[in-house]
């Protein structure tokens, strides 16, 4: 009698697929709701449920690089997908998640959002950049815009770092909408400039893990989604403080170490991760690799 009662569900479904295809299955982006994240997730639907007033809530989500801002954001994202609209020219999208241009450029913003809903980007002036932009948002019914790397306004001058805040509380005020900020912890530098967006946007830090208690769960959860036929067993604590140690406390780094940690295993036979199956995948950490590409 097989005994999968380490794993989730989804992935004994996927148990018996031969290793070639296991891997694959292995490498599709998945959702860990950790409790941080699922608090997280949890303001952010308040967020497209609050009612349009004259000053809206806002937030900044600020976290390392490599940290899991990206990926809870685009499941918050994913959970507001545009809909048909039969009663008006636009679609329905509540929820928009654009990134920064590389550095604070008004008109640069205003065409990534008209290219992010493939609308026509007018080849005039910023004036017209920004009309078209804003019509087309309230045709849409946005409620929540997210606008990820937006540390990248440092890499202007700071008269162009204050235009590029004034946009965004203009674009705030306008159109009755949250904007959600996501950034490293540059950002809060960012913002530091302008104490009215300091005044209107509450942080929310994503920190490093460290070894407790949280840590061992997210291992936990962790092994229930990799599709090993045998106990691993992540989160005992000699194992976990491996890891933690390997991936230097970032979510980013600790997927990417036990996928290829798990693939290894696959390939190997073993079926499990263990010491020597993590010191043998492959793994460079985020130090090793600062440290090789000083010696290039």
């Amino acid at each position: 009698m097989r005994d999968f009662s380490h794993l989730h569900p989804g992935t004994i479904e996927n148990i018996d697929l031969e290793p070639g295809a296991r891997i694959q299955w292995l490498k599709k982006p998945r959702w860990i709701g950790y409790p941080r994240a699922q608090e997280l997730m949890g303001k952010l639907e308040d967020l497209v449920c609050h009612p349009r007033e004259a000053r809206m809530p806002n937030m900044l989500l600020i976290g390392n690089t490599n940290n899991g801002k990206t990926r809870l954001i685009r499941s918050f994202a994913e959970r507001h997908l545009a809909e048909e609209n039969p009663y008006g020219e636009h679609i329905i999208a509540p929820v928009l998640y654009i990134q920064a241009p590389p550095a604070p450029s008004e008109a640069g913003f205003y065409s990534e959002i008209l290219s992010t809903l493939y609308e026509k980007v007018p080849a005039s002036s910023t004036d017209a950049k920004r009309a078209r932009a804003i019509q087309v948002l309230k045709g849409i019914q946005l409620k929540v815009l997210i606008i990820d790397e937006l540390h990248n306004i440092l890499a202007g001058a700071s008269v162009r770092q204050q235009q590029f805040l004034n946009m965004i509380k203009y674009l705030g005020n306008e159109l009755q909408i949250s904007i959600v900020g996501c950034g490293t912890g540059d950002l809060l530098r960012a913002v530091s400039i302008d104490p009215q967006i300091q005044n209107r946007f509450t942080p929310e830090i994503l920190p490093k893990w460290q070894m407790n208690k949280e840590f061992r769960q997210l291992l936990m959860s962790f092994e229930r989604v990799l599709p090993l036929k045998k106990r691993s067993i992540l989160h005992e604590p000699l194992l976990a403080g491996k890891i933690l140690a390997m991936c230097e406390g970032t979510i980013g780094e600790l997927s990417t170490l036990l996928n290829l940690a798990a693939t290894h295993s696959i390939r190997q036979g073993c079926e499990q991760i263990t010491d020597d199956i993590l010191n043998s995948c492959g793994y460079t950490s985020p130090s090793d690799r600062t440290r090789l590409a000083g010696r290039a």
